[in-house]
């Protein structure tokens, strides 16, 4: 098991357990089987990113936060640096699509990842969030296709999308060089 994989299938279990949630009440918020959810949780299976969004979605989380390490012991007003070499990567098994956490561990507010997004990759991201979820997609090179909800949307190089992510979203570069770009989240706000 890599690095990166059990970062995740320790995360993945911790949320769970920290809401008293068996495998079967995780597979019915996330539509994600008893089964994959233990193979992830045991690190034996390496999750695509449209199942690792549906398992954050039935936590109510960002993909980013599934990402993160938060440590509760940090003050949330103190400065902090998240030097490069110390920034979670993690590359998506079913695209290739590979995603960096920017954001210092518990910084306030925000979450930024970097993603580079191969060409003709696309992810689907079905589920939505039952909180308020604000996402901006700066797109820093290459091009993409978003489909949010029934509004497609081309971004060229320098292009920033604005989106709330309560409803369906398709990723896809309809180019023939990886794209890249910086995604800004501004943590949940309980839907009102």
């Amino acid at each position: 098991m890599d690095d990166i994989t059990g970062r995740l299938a320790r995360r993945l279990r911790q949320e769970r357990e920290a809401r008293s949630w068996s495998l079967a009440d995780l597979a019915e918020r996330s539509n994600v089987s008893r089964a994959m959810i233990s193979k992830i949780e045991r690190g034996e299976a390496s999750p695509t990113a449209e199942l690792l969004n549906r398992l954050a979605t039935g936590f109510g989380l960002t993909l980013a936060s599934i990402f993160a390490e938060a440590d509760p012991g940090l003050d949330p007003a103190a400065p902090r640096v998240a030097r490069r070499a110390e920034q979670a990567e993690w590359r998506d098994p079913g695209t290739g699509y590979l995603r960096r956490n920017v954001s210092p561990p518990g910084a306030p507010a925000l979450e930024i990842v970097e993603v580079q997004f191969p060409s003709g990759g696309r992810v689907v991201f079905d589920a939505y969030h039952e909180t308020r979820i604000v996402q901006q997609l700066w797109l820093l090179e290459g091009a993409m296709e978003l489909a949010v909800g029934d509004a497609t949307f081309h971004l060229s190089a320098g292009d920033c999308l604005a989106m709330t992510l309560d409803q369906p979203v398709i990723f896809h570069n309809p180019g023939e060089t990886p794209a890249r770009y910086a995604v800004v989240l501004a943590r949940p706000e309980t839907r009102r």
